[in-house]
Formats: structure tokens, C-alpha cells, sequence
């Protein structure tokens, strides 16, 4: 019995972890055209340095590079995509946006913000961008869960590291909208599910950001995301069935939500469960109403 309660304990603590995974957007236009000039940012940054928003002049959506004198954007009554400046004298048509969005998800090509960096994200879950909106999904498909022990992994949104101090502190929360855990169920008539309950908790947190990316002061996350989180627990299932449980795997986890953020004056003034700074690398959590240093 008592090596059921640890197990259960263990999937518990499991289930929190994997809430507490970051989430961090659409299929028009415009995201895919912000896809396509991220891309081209992080491909070819001696052609199209930093990162630059997106302007919008009818028929265009485009970015100007003044470092290089390049423009790059797509023309939305022909849907293709155009460069001008530099080694373009001219206008140049490169391919169509359908094509390049396209060769870019096929060859793993980086298109992350660089307000998160999403460079160790699984296999499976793609990011877009319109504006300050970012979305986040796995287009309908439950993924493995990435491994929780990794913080290069199981965080989906990675904050950046800033090489300046910003001065710039940001308390982002995230809140779950939507949600559903599939393989775990009570047999006990009109019992809620209390895993359920336990991961949406874990995932509804508060963190805030030291010397935050500029790019994050308004940045705003939507997430629609499926786990299958079977591997992940096979350690705590091992003792199952226990009475009132009913594990029937795959164990899957799915949930739609929203992150945003405010800038606020001072981290540690705040409600925040954790704090971190983008500059030092330094990390904070809240225990007993105070901020305890874990990492540096």
C-alpha cells in the first residue's frame, strides 16, 4: 500500500510538472508571412539583421532592413514572396508563400520570435506570429511529452538570453482556457476528476522575468497543445490500479490557453511563483512568502 501512495504521489508531482511547462501564432497570411521572415532572419542574418516587425501597406506585408537597405515581404494579391535592396536592384519574386512555408516546416527551419527562443522544442509543435500574437499548437496531434527533467526541453518558451541588462521586468501568467486529461479516471459516481484539477492548477501560474526581452512587454500566447504523457509516467503506474483509479492508457493531456504579460516595476513585489533573470541567468522561488535563490 505504501508503495502505491509514493506512486500515486509521483504521478501527481508528474502531472504538475508537465503543467508547468510553458506554453506558448495562424494559418492566414500574415502569420505565415511572419513565419517565412523569421526564418529568413535566423537563416540569414547578414541579409536581414535583428528582428524587425512587420509593416503592412496594402498589397504588402513587409520588413525593412535599414543596416542592409533590404526589403523583404509578400505581396498578398499574387501571395508571393519578394525581396528588394542589396543584391536586388529590382523587386525579385523568391518562391510563393504557400512553397516556402511549406520547405521551411519540412526542413525543421527555425522560426522562433525572438522574444522565445524555441530552438529544443519536440518534434511535432509549431510557432507562428502576427504581430505580438504568437501561437503555439501540435496541430491536432498528441506528441510524446518532452523529458521534464530537461529544462532545455520542457520549457516551450524559453526565455532568451539578453547579452545587456534591459531594465526591463515583465510578470507573465498563464491561464487555461480549455482542457481535458484522457486515460486516468475515478470510478466513484460524480467524483471529479482530481488530476485533472491538479494539472490545470499547476499550469495557471505566475513567473516573472528580470531584464525581460524587449519583444516580451506585450506579447501575447495562445496554445493549443496535446501530450501523450504515457512514458513519461510509466514509473508511477506501475502499482496501478489502486482503489477509485482507473488508468487506461494512452494517457493524454490536451489544453488550450493564453500567456501574457505587463511590465511591472519590481519582480519580487509581485504575486509571482517564480522569477528569473534573463541577464544573469539567476532564478528565484517563492516559499513561505519569500524568494529563495536556486540558481545562478
Amino acid at each position: 500500500m505504501k508503495q502505491r501512495l509514493k506512486n500515486l504521489i509521483q504521478l501527481i508531482c508528474s502531472l504538475v510538472l508537465i503543467a508547468h511547462t510553458h506554453f506558448v501564432a495562424a494559418e492566414n497570411t500574415a502569420s505565415d508571412t511572419d513565419n517565412v521572415l523569421n526564418w529568413a532572419e535566423n537563416t540569414y542574418p547578414a541579409l536581414f539583421p535583428g528582428h524587425k516587425a512587420t509593416q503592412s501597406i496594402d498589397p504588402w506585408l513587409f520588413r525593412f532592413y535599414p543596416e542592409t537597405g533590404i526589403y523583404a515581404g509578400v505581396n498578398v494579391n499574387d501571395n508571393n514572396v519578394y525581396v528588394l535592396g542589396g543584391p536586388w536592384n529590382t523587386a525579385t519574386a523568391v518562391d510563393t508563400l504557400p512553397n516556402l512555408v511549406s520547405f521551411i516546416q519540412n526542413s525543421g527551419g527555425n522560426t522562433s520570435i525572438s522574444a522565445c527562443n524555441t530552438t529544443n522544442v519536440p518534434d511535432g509543435i509549431f510557432y507562428s506570429q502576427s504581430g505580438n500574437v504568437v501561437t503555439v499548437t501540435t496541430n491536432g496531434q498528441c506528441i510524446p511529452a518532452p523529458d521534464m527533467n530537461d529544462p532545455t526541453s520542457s520549457n516551450l518558451c524559453v526565455t532568451p538570453h539578453q547579452t545587456e541588462a534591459s531594465g526591463v521586468s515583465v510578470l507573465s501568467n498563464n491561464t487555461i482556457t480549455s482542457s481535458s486529461l484522457n486515460g486516468i479516471t475515478t470510478t466513484i459516481p460524480g467524483l471529479p476528476n482530481p488530476f485533472k484539477s491538479i494539472v490545470d492548477a499547476g499550469a495557471s501560474v505566475k513567473h516573472c522575468t528580470i531584464n525581460a526581452a524587449p519583444d516580451s512587454t506585450n506579447l501575447v500566447v495562445n496554445s493549443d497543445i496535446c501530450f501523450d504523457i504515457t512514458d513519461s509516467l510509466s514509473g508511477a503506474l506501475s502499482s496501478f490500479p489502486i482503489d477509485g483509479i482507473q488508468v487506461t492508457p494512452p494517457i493524454t493531456y490536451s489544453s488550450s490557453g493564453t500567456y501574457s504579460g505587463q511590465v511591472v516595476a519590481d519582480c519580487f513585489t509581485t504575486d509571482a511563483t517564480t522569477i528569473s533573470d534573463a541577464f544573469t541567468g539567476e532564478v528565484w522561488v517563492r516559499q513561505n512568502n519569500t524568494f529563495v535563490k536556486i540558481a545562478n
